[in-house]
């Protein structure tokens, strides 16, 4: 059921040379690639950390104090609070300023950006409210698929030389894995341009050297097949269907579906996809593992499926869309083709 093994480089810009020729080269997302670099290495320096909560808990918090300005970085990039000269190091706020970083807000500015902290690194992705088509998501379902990805991966026996991040957002999941697998090549894969360009830059503040980048839908635009596929889809029902919140399908799960699909087809003999999704509960029972268990029956290989948390995201459930839903529940799959 895998493509063919041979493999030609596809059309992908490679982070080894991520900033090469900025002033001719396109910059994916209209992001100021080397800028951003540089205020991450500054935050870098300042042991800047923050925990980026869900935007129902951000919303709660920020409704304390609603006409409040930053007073520390935390405020200005968690918390997306606006800020007023001297709340930033001169340097970074000349940086965030000059290159379109921040905006102007009244008689201050507010970042464009947020960095949360996931482990020993840092991650910039969309400022609150993230209500742009384009915006870059990062969260507690970050948080969650990346601790199940590394004990997924302690179990794992194989060394990969491919691996395939499908909506790579933030590029979390790609970034662990290029440096876990240090001779792997690792396709960052999505089509959000934005999201690709913080991927890049993400990469680059991570030191890794075997990311690629490639907009594609899934896998149409990638050659070849692959021994990894990983993916933290989208997988709620979004009333704008904007691209890193709507997953499609009755109740959010057509994406998803649709990667179990691209990885059947996709993956080498012995090759393994490793997918974090979210599935709307309804009267007890589990839709989307009725559709796994009939994509995957009479196919060639091995498979688990696990509820990790029982309770994500309950604010959607106020929506007409999940009328019928009583939760939604994180879950684990993994196939691995014989």
């Amino acid at each position: 059921m895998a493509e063919s093994d041979q493999y030609h480089a596809p059309n992908c810009n490679p982070i080894h040379h991520p900033f090469h020729d900025q002033a001719t080269s396109p910059r994916p997302g209209g992001l100021d690639r080397s800028a951003l670099l540089e205020a991450g290495r500054i935050l870098q320096a300042l042991d800047y950390r923050f925990t980026t909560v869900t935007p129902a808990t951000q919303a709660r918090v920020l409704a304390r104090e609603p006409d409040a300005w930053a007073r520390g970085l935390r405020d200005v990039f968690g918390w997306s609070r606006p800020y007023h000269a001297g709340v930033l190091p001169p340097e970074l706020a000349a940086l965030m300023s000059l290159t379109g970083l921040a905006k102007p807000h009244g008689d201050g500015w507010r970042s464009t950006v947020r960095c949360s902290s996931l482990g020993e690194r840092l991650y910039f992705h969309s400022a609150y409210p993230t209500g742009d088509a384009d915006a870059v998501f990062f969260g507690p379902d970050t948080s969650r698929f990346i601790r199940a990805l590394n004990h997924e991966l302690t179990m794992w026996p194989c060394t990969p030389q491919r691996i395939a991040d499908l909506g790579c957002g933030s590029g979390a999941a790609a970034i662990e894995l290029a440096r876990r697998f240090r001779t792997a090549e690792v396709l960052a894969v999505d089509i959000n341009d934005a999201a690709l360009a913080i991927t890049e830059v993400n990469a680059a503040l991570a030191g890794v050297s075997n990311v690629w980048l490639l907009h594609s839908d899934l896998l149409a635009q990638a050659e070849g097949g692959f021994d990894l596929i990983v993916a933290n889809p989208p997988y709620l029902l979004d009333a704008a269907e904007r691209s890193y919140r709507h997953g499609g399908g009755a109740l959010g799960e057509g994406l998803a579906l649709r990667i179990v699909d691209t990885a059947l087809r996709r993956l080498r003999p012995g090759g393994t996809l490793m997918l974090y999704t979210g599935v709307a509960m309804v009267d007890g029972e589990d839709p989307f593992l009725e559709h796994v268990k009939a994509r995957l029956a009479g196919a060639p290989c091995r498979w688990r499926y696990q509820e990790i948390d029982p309770d994500v995201f309950g604010e959607e459930l106020e929506l007409p869309a999940y009328a019928g839903a009583e939760r939604i529940a994180a879950v684990w799959l993994t196939v691995t083709l014989d």
